[in-house]
């Protein structure tokens, strides 16, 4: 281990990492991990404290008092940096969601290869809701009417995004009244971008009001349009079995991983991963056939719909490589590190680089187009595929989990109630009776500062204990799948006796993997959905739940965290705070960090924090929650009421003898 890094038990939870890090240093190669430990983070930076829009900076305030060259000062340039975040990861998603609703175009008209809509159901149901005519109609003119309406909500100019007429009524109310009602994608995130030019909005409480519109035009606009959009072309989700971690990679087959976050691209290759052709094509070239897997959010939109095993999160992507395995790494947008085509000069693999948004300079481009997706698809695979010949010693960790992904809010609600009675009711009534405290959304990304999965995994299991139920996307729900807290029977008996009877009622893991993180959104259905079944309160902001990202490191996760502060949640990030500032050395360094936590809550019930400590967030978490509680007056939370129903009970009953089992289901005595 070189000098001055952490052990590899320190930058990593997960053992398959650990052996990959292992082998990094054995050959003398960097990875992220080595990397965050050689870099030290700038911390007038890290804390807000630089401003450098402009020539005549970069601007760095570390005395008290102390204004930039402009006059801006620190609590102005800390929200102008944490607008200009916000705007950047909006603007991720968003134009995500952009995509997919051309690619539905596309479709509709007949003109997109290898696509077809394979839920009508969804498509039939979002139109009508948004006021599409659908009776007497097919599913490509119904799309084409949807496609053209999506569209619209980025260039749109005035009026309101339209999905956000899906969240509470209440709610709505609100944005209306403190000025937030995001009018149109693109006009917010430019919008950003202006108040934040030099000599342009210099208050900082004014600043943020814009970013609360901005992330709310992500998360109740092109990301839930993204989910919509990939739901109706890909299918919605439903519980389907998977696998998780390295050792999903094999030794006889072409492994092929595909990295970023479009599943235009991702579905596509799957489906020519399973063509005849593709697979004699693979077995001439000396493999038993194609072994797909996925990386990041990809991994998350194959898994949760085809099944697909997932390889790893955001931190796994240059791990795979070190496996030696991986003939080729598909990567599209978002999550991608430029070290991965170094990395893989050391090795036969191939990064292959398929959008025109992005290219890495080492890398092969082979440019994906809706349009002729099968004919790419098949392309790129037929490249990895004669990578095979060229592959050295292999060392894949033998290392995975089975886990069951695919819990759509569709699919929630009708595994609560059936086919005929489909009804978030029993949800609300376990939340109410107690046996559920209240619910958790771990969430997020990985962060090579902290130990990997960690956090993730820690604040999961604690919460669980504490009857809490937890809904993961993202990298975040990976980490658990790699734990194995993804499957039905998994750690029941670690879970809290009230969340248990229900998980063995409905049959359900303790955390339900809700897909990728523009699947976010799905959350915020969810939540709206609670709502309206009554019972919690006529908001989200009176619902017993939490928001945590405890390894949060992107901008999109900014965006996210401020679209749920302003939908009602307590949001909870882990790690450092992007505005800390620095209280040892400036006397007003925290104005914005407070403003965003009390001045938030005042504003719209809810707030965000960042706590790197692990069980300082578990405690205010439940704190929130029991909050929550009293001020529904449901009851307090007491586990001692709960444990002895469901599987458990019977395992118990089978056991007693027969005069005691009597007494105990009848109240009688044996004759």
């Amino acid at each position: 281990m070189a000098r001055g890094k952490r052990t590899y038990e320190e930058q990593s939870a997960d053992p398959a990492a650990q052996q990959m890090l292992i082998r990094a240093d054995e050959l003398g190669i960097g990875t992220a991990f080595s990397r965050a430990d050689d870099m030290v983070p700038c911390n007038i930076g890290g804390a807000g404290m630089c401003c450098k829009i402009c020539g005549m900076g970069p601007c760095r305030l570390t005395k008290d008092g102390q204004t930039g060259v402009c006059g801006a000062t620190l609590d102005t340039i800390q929200a102008r940096n944490f607008i200009r975040a916000i705007a950047a990861g909006a603007a991720a998603h968003s134009d995500h969601g952009r995509d997919m609703a051309f690619t539905l175009k596309a479709v509709a008209n007949g003109e997109a290869e290898g696509y077809m809509i394979r839920d009508v159901a969804k498509l039939r149901m979002v139109a009508r809701d948004n006021g599409i005519q659908i009776e007497g109609r097919s599913p490509t003119e119904i799309a084409n009417d949807l496609a053209d309406l999506y569209i619209a909500q980025f260039g749109q100019q005035r009026g309101r995004i339209i999905a956000t007429k899906r969240a509470p009524a209440k709610r709505q109310q609100l944005w209306e009244e403190r000025g937030v009602m995001p009018r149109g994608v693109d006009r917010e995130v430019v919008e950003a971008l202006h108040r934040t030019h030099i000599g342009d909005d210099q208050d900082p409480e004014h600043i943020l009001v814009h970013a609360v519109r901005t992330a709310l035009s992500d998360g109740w606009g092109g990301s839930l349009i993204a989910t919509d959009v990939s739901d109706i072309l890909f299918g919605t989700p439903a519980p389907i079995l998977g696998q998780a971690n390295l050792g999903v990679l094999k030794d006889d087959m072409v492994n092929v991983v595909v990295h970023g976050h479009e599943p235009t691209l991702s579905q596509m290759i799957v489906a020519a991963s399973q063509d005849p052709e593709i697979i004699e094509y693979a077995k001439q070239a000396g493999a038993k056939g194609i072994n797909l897997s996925g990386i990041c959010c990809t991994a998350n939109e194959i898994l949760m719909r085809q099944g697909i095993p997932a390889a790893g999160n955001f931190l796994h992507q240059e791990l795979a490589i070190l496996t030696g395995a991986v003939e080729a790494m598909i990567v599209d947008v978002q999550c991608i590190m430029q070290a991965l085509v170094e990395l893989a000069s050391n090795f036969h693999t191939q990064i292959i680089t398929t959008s025109p948004k992005v290219q890495i300079k080492g890398a092969t481009h082979i440019q994906f187009d809706e349009h002729k997706a099968l004919t790419i698809a098949k392309q790129i695979l037929k490249v990895s595929i004669d990578n095979y010949k060229n592959r050295g010693k292999t060392h894949i960790p033998q290392v995975r989990e089975d886990l069951i992904p695919g819990f759509s809010h569709e699919y929630i609600n009708y595994m609560l109630g059936g086919s005929y009675r489909a009804s978030f009711r029993p949800l609300n009534d376990a939340i109410m009776s107690g046996r559920i405290r209240g619910v958790a959304a771990v969430v997020g990304c990985n962060n090579p500062r902290s130990k990997q999965d960690f956090l993730h995994t820690y604040v999961t299991e604690q919460l669980l204990k504490q009857d809490v139920l937890v809904v993961e996307t993202g990298c975040g729900a990976i980490a658990s799948a790699k734990l194995g807290l993804l499957l039905g029977e998994a750690g029941l008996d670690k879970v809290g006796p009230g969340l248990r009877e229900i998980c063995e009622t409905v049959g359900i893991p303790p955390v339900l993997h809700m897909g990728s993180c523009v699947d976010n959104s799905r959350i915020l259905t969810v939540l709206t959905q609670m709502v309206e079944e009554g019972g919690l309160g006529d908001d989200i902001d009176q619902v017993p739940a939490v928001g945590l990202a405890p390894e949060w490191m992107s901008e999109k996760a900014l965006s996210i965290g401020t679209y749920c502060v302003a939908s009602g949640a307590y949001v909870i990030f882990g790690g450092s705070s992007p505005i800390s500032g620095m209280p040892d050395r400036v006397a007003d360094s925290d104005i914005v960090l407070r403003f965003i936590s009390e001045g938030w809550e005042k504003l719209y019930g809810g707030k965000m924090e960042f706590i790197p400590d692990p069980d300082e967030m578990i405690k205010m978490t439940l704190e929130h929650i029991d909050k929550k509680r009293a001020a529904l007056g449901l009851p307090e939370y007491d586990p001692a009421r709960f444990g002895r129903s469901g599987d458990q009970r019977m395992i118990e009953l089978e056991q007693m003898p027969v005069a005691e089992k009597r007494q105990a289901l009848y109240g009688v005595a044996a004759d």
